[in-house]
């Protein structure tokens, strides 16, 4: 479908919040996790996990609400997901067993791949080229109030209610998200649905994975994701436990990675406006490269100033403000008829990513730096090698909606 004065600013922000749901249930939950360790007589390695089994969730969840999505409407599924991500806030909120507070992490997960791949589809519904990047840039400056805010409010509650308030704060922005679905979205999308559900899938992975076009813009966000998730993971302990800072510290300096994030959005949106989605992709792979030479060198070293490990962290979240809307735009530009299991596709891709990344940096945590150094320069520097090496994988092809 085509934009049209319908789409107003409410339905845009309910859209924003529908994909910053995931980033405040993870960021929101951060301050508390070296308390809920000790509390339920766990390990920090343990304890890191309520963000890759979160993640965990959102793989296995995107590929099934996509394909509903795409059979059944847009609307319908955005109110399973988001009423089961709500009831799973809630089991999180009085859990006394740190397996079973995992697993319904996992199910929050599971809940929430609904927003982020159905927020996505509806974009590529009522819009398409640099106007999607556009649409997905004002969705990210939206989300970026999530890792802005959600780890300061988290600090917030540990510090006057102990570890579980984050968790009910989830639920209540669960229930407060489905009011917004309510009173702003509607339906953009006319159920396709065959007569075999799998048959579907199957050939809406084929024209997805047909394209060169979508097939970069996913390995971007792969290689951009697993940058973000590994600072994210690792960040409660990079702050507090090996730099010593308080917990009452830990949200002002986290949102210093959603300012940055912020600064890139703005300025991406306003660039658009001039130049194409794939030159917005070069400045960002250009920061990111920048950022995982550093990182490497540190892990080399072994050690680093905290504001040098920091600001780069700021500077690589600042790149992913160019890189992820605008290879997200790319990837499903091609494939306007299965938006759904497109954007279900990108995002389980993504999550695994995300959860591969967060899991495997905790599980090698070891008191030090370097389990995070190394997957960020890892990721910086590949997503500059795939700008470099673009016209190969995409070919001579001229790409639509003018990213040339």
């Amino acid at each position: 479908m085509s934009t049209d004065p319908a789409i107003s600013t409410r339905f845009v922000v309910v859209l924003g919040l529908l994909t910053a749901l995931v980033a405040f249930a993870i960021d929101i939950s951060l301050p508390g996790i070296p308390s809920m360790v000790r509390a339920l007589a766990t390990n920090m390695s343990a304890g890191q996990q309520v963000v890759g089994l979160f993640m965990a969730g959102m793989a296995v969840g995107q590929i099934p609400f996509g394909l509903v999505s795409d059979r059944s409407g847009r609307m319908p599924a955005l109110y399973v997901g988001i009423g089961l991500f709500t009831l799973a806030g809630i089991v999180t909120s009085i859990c006394q067993d740190i397996q079973l507070l995992l697993i319904a992490r996992f199910v929050q997960g599971i809940g929430s791949s609904a927003g982020m791949v159905i927020a996505r589809a509806i974009v590529r519904d009522i819009s398409s080229g640099a106007q999607s990047a556009k649409l997905l840039s004002v969705m990210v400056m939206i989300f970026t109030a999530a890792p802005m805010l959600a780890p300061m409010f988290g600090s917030f509650l540990v510090s006057l209610s102990g570890w579980r308030m984050p968790f009910v704060a989830t639920a209540v922005a669960g229930a407060l998200v489905l009011y917004g679905i309510r009173t702003s979205l509607r339906e953009t999308h006319v159920p396709q649905a065959q007569p075999n559900a799998m048959r579907q899938l199957y050939a809406s992975f084929r024209e997805f994975i047909s394209h060169r076009q979508s097939r970069f813009g996913a390995l971007l966000i792969v290689t951009t994701i697993t940058g973000i998730m590994s600072l994210i993971s690792g960040s409660a302990a990079l702050v507090i436990e090996i730099y010593g800072y308080p917990v009452e510290y830990f949200g002002f300096i986290f949102a210093m990675t959603g300012a940055a994030i912020l600064t890139g959005s703005a300025i991406n949106r306003y660039l658009l406006q001039r130049y194409d989605a794939l030159q917005m992709i070069g400045i960002g792979a250009a920061l990111a490269g920048v950022v995982g030479v550093q990182f490497l060198f540190i892990a080399w070293l072994g050690q680093a100033g905290f504001w040098w490990i920091w600001g780069n962290a700021c500077l690589f979240m600042c790149a992913t403000a160019f890189l992820l809307p605008n290879a997200t735009a790319l990837a499903l530009d091609p494939v306007p008829e299965i938006a759904g299991v497109a954007s279900s596709l990108i995002g389980t891709i993504q999550s695994v990513a995300g959860a591969s990344s967060a899991i495997v940096s905790s599980m090698f945590y070891t008191g030090t730096i370097l389990n995070v150094a190394v997957v960020l320069g890892l990721s910086g520097v590949t997503s500059a090698l795939l700008f470099v090496f673009r016209k190969r994988i995409l070919g001579a092809a001229p790409l639509p909606g003018g990213a040339g």
